[in-house]
């Protein structure tokens, strides 16, 4: 979690949705699967070089490998949200904080950077989505009271 985000949190529930996200890419072991499919992309991107017989088969390799890593990131974004809001609610803090973080997370990004489809990860906007149906999932008669916002 960067500093400009710690600083834009607004309740301990929001803190607690960003460090149990963070801890589900630790679970899922993220890092070290995805330097495992970077390599594999890579080996590709260059078999394509050399098929291709030269820059052009590269660079197409090349955009490939880099379109399937984005949305390999994606997914593994998604998954630590439902992670976040599971270890959120345990920890006995509202899940529903999470979508907090990510309008949080839209209002610093001011509706800029790359489309959806050449990012590591998913539009704020389609996380709340899914962060909605991981608590329905997760609490499926309601969010209890009593947790901490």
């Amino acid at each position: 979690m960067t500093h400009a985000l710690y600083d834009q949190l607004e309740t301990e529930g929001q803190l607690a949705g960003v460090l149990g996200h963070e801890i589900g890419h630790v679970i899922m072991r993220h890092g070290n699967k995805r330097m495992a499919k970077q390599g594999m992309y890579q080996g590709l991107a260059g078999a394509m070089g050399v098929l291709g017989g030269g820059g052009q088969g590269g660079q197409m390799g090349q955009m490939i490998a880099s379109a399937l890593s984005m949305k390999y990131g994606r997914d593994h974004e998604l998954e630590s949200d439902d992670w976040g809001v599971k270890l959120c609610g345990l920890a006995g803090y509202d899940p529903r904080a999470m979508k907090g973080v990510m309008k949080i997370l839209d209002r610093a990004s001011s509706g800029k950077g790359p489309p959806e489809f050449m990012s590591t990860h998913p539009k704020p906007a389609n996380r709340v989505e899914f962060i909605e149906r991981a608590i329905q999932k997760y609490y499926p008669q309601g969010v209890p009271d009593g947790l901490r916002p």
